[in-house]
């Protein structure tokens, strides 16, 4: 594995607006004053623009940032970024993310996740980008019954046209890697929490009903299992993945492996959804975002599994700390609880 080093460089980061995408570009920037960040992003309507506005707005307190409104679907537009601009980094996060929607909405599935994706792979391999990063899923293990999830599992029987399209960018990857000799590491993620999180996922959409007095719908009647990873975890992985390019490697028999990766982020300890929930509701308490009388047993519903969705989702993240010394080490309460102190403060500013 070789060293790459942030300074000076220039860095694209798509998905900039999304939560994973500012979390990263802030904690790059804070660490690195040398560094420039192109963010890209579509600003679409799939939840909430104000909040992604704001993410935005925190992010351009740095003079290194620069944000360019664009759709990677475009792809015109999106290579003369690649021309104009070079980035040796790329870290592709921009995709159409979500289970359910992917089943009511397909085509921008498609558009966005595929081929959105070949043109941030053509802009790599026409600009000589140093290093790919680029966000994969968990839900690419699919009916994998083996857990924990190990990325030498077979990963080809996805469940959900976004878990397909995830697969998808992981052989194209591997593809133009090996084609083009370009580094490329893939990142499948778990659960990803936090403040400022996305409103589309559970525990922000179980925040929202329990303030509003509406049920909580709790899937496979409570026994679903979820590797929840907080967002800080998440962005320390990334970071320290930046800097490790992959390199070529021979076999035994003399093949060789193209510069790609694939790698885990998850807490490698599943929570129970029902437990999760119960801590959540416990610290929108304390945070003063519920009140103390709040009728948490009332508020629950358990319903069947949804269409596209598994039980359990368990990361083996063994080859990310063997790589890179690093392991996700926040506990769930103490996850949640910073949740829900940012929760407390944005239903306030919501309401004025």
């Amino acid at each position: 594995m070789q060293q790459i080093h942030l300074k000076n460089q220039t860095v694209f980061i798509t998905g900039a607006a999304g939560f994973i995408g500012s979390s990263l570009a802030k904690r790059l920037l804070v660490e690195n004053s040398e560094l420039k960040i192109i963010g890209i992003d579509n600003l679409n309507s799939y939840y909430d623009i104000e909040l992604k506005q704001a993410r935005l707005e925190e992010l351009s307190k740095w003079q290194k940032f620069y944000f360019i409104k664009e759709d990677i679907a475009d792809k015109e537009r999106i290579l003369s970024l690649f021309d104009k601009y070079r980035p040796q980094i790329v870290i592709h996060l921009a995709a159409q993310a979500g289970v359910r929607y992917s089943v009511e909405n397909p085509d921008v599935y498609i558009q966005s996740n595929l081929v959105g994706f070949f043109h941030i792979l053509e802009g790599c391999r026409q600009y000589g980008t140093q290093h790919l990063i680029y966000a994969s899923s968990s839900s690419v293990y699919g009916k994998n019954e083996k857990v924990p999830y190990s990325t030498e599992d077979k990963t080809d029987q996805p469940i959900s046209l976004y878990a397909a399209t995830k697969k998808s960018n992981e052989l194209m990857a591997y593809s133009y890697s090996d084609l083009y000799q370009i580094p490329m590491t893939g990142l499948r993620f778990f659960t990803v929490y936090g403040p400022a999180g996305r409103p589309d996922m559970a525990y922000f959409s179980f925040a929202d009903k329990m303030r509003n007095g509406k049920k909580i719908q709790i899937f496979n009647y409570g026994q679903c299992w979820r590797d929840f990873t907080y967002i800080d975890d998440i962005v320390e992985g990334i970071v320290r993945i930046i800097q490790g390019v992959p390199e070529r490697t021979e076999t035994e028999k003399g093949a060789w492996l193209p510069p790609h990766k694939i790698y885990n982020i998850g807490n490698s300890h599943p929570e129970k959804l029902l437990d999760f929930v119960q801590i959540l509701q416990e610290e929108l308490v304390r945070a003063g975002a519920l009140d103390k009388d709040y009728d948490f047993e009332g508020c629950k519903e358990l319903v069947p599994m949804q269409l596209g969705d598994v039980p359990v989702t368990y990361a083996d993240t063994k080859a990310l700390e063997e790589d890179f010394g690093f392991k996700p080490v926040t506990e769930l309460r103490q996850g949640l609880r910073k949740f829900a102190e940012w929760y407390a403060v944005y239903c306030r500013q919501k309401e004025l």
